[in-house]
């Protein structure tokens, strides 16, 4: 797809707020809602037993950015591929569900008690939430991580992932990672460009997820400017850091993407539930999209089987 013309901002925005963004190939969940309260209350009484993690983060630990790490001492393909894969969580909206809202459309609409309580869960359950360098050395490296490694994601620039996800992450002591759509920024519903900057200021970190969410599979020529170079400036310019990594939209990627992005400063890239890739799996990292079906012991399962 060429960018020759670009479509009006406002018919692009309208867009996005009837799709799902980041659609798995498959269905997160199929659990209805009944169920889902029905175990979220001896989800409840489950993790009131379990420890707490409290403040204890790996957020905190820094093993240094990729360019830290000398080409010659990172890993080969085999040896990152071999390694345990850690939990990755996938975000989007954090809200209560509408009516209109269609059973399709809730996997990726999370109500904000159930959020709260996943957070609780993985604290409780003494998880650690780390951050993309971390996660980069102990690929490359075999740098060791903290036990029970998990690391959260949010997709799309939602303003609840600012006005609910943040707080929640802080009350646990947790960081996160803010995949920024710039062609959002500052619009209704969305995060501002001083909201992006104060959680990067907080320790979070922000990685790029194009300017307006279209398959990076299409993408030819000029397209890698507008959809990958281009937001990633902003975003520098934005919170005085260098980004360095990528969320697909859609989770959807091809191996001609991944020189392109290497080309355009990213060390990572960041998929869903989809295959790696053999010879680049820094930039087919897996993730997995927490359903708004899913009971925190539902969540934990599908962290378990999926990694």
């Amino acid at each position: 797809m060429k960018f020759t013309k670009y479509p009006v901002l406002a018919a692009a925005l309208a867009t996005l707020a009837v799709l799902p963004a980041c659609t798995e190939t498959k269905t997160a969940a199929g659990t209805e809602t009944a169920a889902a309260t029905a175990e979220l209350a001896a989800d409840s009484a489950l993790t009131a037993t379990t420890p707490t993690a409290g403040n204890a983060t790996a957020a905190s630990l820094n093993n240094g950015s990729p360019a830290t790490i000398p080409a010659g001492q990172r890993a080969d393909a085999a040896t990152v591929l071999g390694r345990k894969q850690v939990p990755i969580l996938c975000y989007h909206q954090i809200r209560d569900w509408k009516s209109s809202d269609s059973k399709g459309a809730k996997d990726y609409i999370i109500p904000v008690a159930q959020f709260k309580a996943q957070m609780k869960m993985l604290a409780d359950s003494g998880y650690h939430a780390i951050l993309p360098d971390q996660l980069y050395a102990y690929l490359t490296t075999g740098a060791p991580l903290p036990s029970k490694p998990v690391m959260l994601t949010f997709d799309d620039t939602d303003l609840d992932q600012f006005t609910v996800a943040r707080p929640t992450l802080e009350k646990y002591g947790f960081k996160g990672v803010y995949f920024i759509m710039t062609v959002s920024l500052g619009r209704p519903r969305y995060m501002s460009k001083a909201q992006v900057k104060q959680l990067s200021d907080e320790g979070n970190v922000i990685g790029s997820h194009t300017w307006d969410h279209h398959n990076v599979k299409k993408y030819q020529g000029q397209d890698w400017v507008t959809q990958i170079e281009k937001p990633t400036k902003v975003l520098e310019e934005i919170t005085g850091k260098k980004v360095n990594y990528f969320a697909y939209p859609f989770g959807l990627w091809n191996p001609e993407a991944i020189p392109e992005l290497k080309s355009r400063g990213m060390d990572a890239a960041f998929i869903l539930a989809e295959k790696r890739d053999q010879q680049d799996p820094l930039f087919t990292i897996r993730r997995i999209i927490a359903s708004g079906y899913w009971t925190p012991r539902t969540l934990h399962n599908n962290m378990v089987q999926s990694f």
